[in-house]
């Protein structure tokens, strides 16, 4: 448990230390972040353009900080699933970096182009999908809390992975619209599943590695998760309304990225849809917009994703990031809840 405290303390400390030197060091650089105002209705924060992104890279270093320096001060050891887990979170990050810097030199919102940047989420999310099931050797099984069925050809399985990555990813992106409305949500999922990894780890013998399929140092992947929780959170600190930085693509596909990644190592894979729920459903509302523009001409939202469209009714930027900041804890409570029922019910309980 102390090694968990440590990774989040440093990650958060030096997260929210990070940031302030960001804004200044961007702002004097004029790298700020470019609003469309394109299309049948005016962006809701045109006003916003200017304001410096990138930003995530104060949760990434945070977050490789906190683990690192977590392990030397308490001796825990390293473990190969969570360093693929952070080179898995460092190699999105770079993605959305590129991405970022291209857009904010070119002074507009678009930065690598679509086939550069779908490349390069593929090559990320293939990479540590072909490291999880043979340098780590996790179950090849769909999962919802444990393995079930069985188990996939693994040429199939990681292709199931590399979607997860790459859906998660952009589902993060997606949602990163609001001022903290991903940081919020993020520390809440991120917390969640420190909790679901640390339960692992105190119940080996439930949670077993071998037939059971889970993966190896749940101690390891829990300090990770603390350490991602604990940089959002920081980062939320300079994030939150009136933003001061915005995260970039940097951030939020690194975060989307690493989240996939531990429902991946925790055979939680499907149980992410109900703990991440806020980003199904943003990414559901983009889907039905474009199906329902492009097949009948009309649109079913006034603004996609989902949180612009409550902005254009009319509600302050500040309840809509509350609200939805309450769905996501609701999604996460009731992640955890079937997570443990289903310990309960299983004999897990003593």
């Amino acid at each position: 448990m102390i090694a968990l405290l440590i990774s989040a303390a440093v990650a958060f400390t030096l997260s929210v230390s990070i940031s302030p030197l960001l804004i200044k060091v961007l702002k004097a650089r004029d790298m700020g972040q470019h609003i469309r105002d394109d299309g049948p209705i005016v962006h809701p924060h045109v006003k916003k353009a200017g304001t410096p992104t990138m930003g995530g890279v104060a949760i990434v270093i945070g977050v490789v900080a906190g683990y690192f320096i977590s392990h030397l001060a308490t001796g825990v050891v390293f473990g190969r699933t969570a360093l693929v887990l952070l080179l898995a979170m460092i190699g999105m990050a770079l993605v959305g970096l590129s991405d970022d810097y291209l857009g904010v030199i070119k002074k507009r919102n678009l930065g690598l182009r679509k086939r550069g940047k779908f490349f390069g989420q593929v090559f990320v999310a293939l990479a540590f999908a072909i490291l999880i099931t043979r340098y780590v050797n996790i179950s090849t099984s769909i999962s919802f809390t444990r393995p079930f069925g069985a188990p996939l050809i693994e040429f199939v399985y990681i292709l199931f992975v590399v979607f997860i990555i790459i859906a998660a990813a952009n589902a993060m992106n997606i949602t990163d619209g609001l001022d903290g409305l991903a940081a919020g949500s993020a520390t809440l999922v991120f917390s969640a599943y420190t909790v679901i990894c640390y339960w692992q780890f105190r119940n080996p013998s439930f949670y077993s590695n071998g037939a059971a399929g889970f993966a190896n140092n749940s101690l390891d992947v829990a300090i990770f998760a603390a350490g991602v929780a604990g940089a959002c959170a920081g980062f939320l600190w300079w994030n939150a309304a009136p933003a001061q930085i915005f995260m970039g693509d940097v951030g939020s596909l690194a975060l989307g990225g690493a989240m996939a990644g531990l429902a991946v190592v925790t055979k939680t894979e499907l149980l992410l849809v109900i703990i991440g729920g806020i980003y199904v459903i943003e990414t559901l509302s983009v889907i039905a917009q474009i199906i329902s523009y492009r097949g009948f001409k009309k649109r079913v939202l006034k603004m996609a994703p989902l949180h612009h469209h409550f902005e254009v009714l009319g509600w302050p930027e500040t309840t809509v990031i509350v609200r939805f900041w309450l769905l996501s804890g609701i999604s996460v409570a009731m992640g955890i809840g079937i997570f443990y029922a289903d310990f309960i019910r299983i004999g897990g309980a003593t």
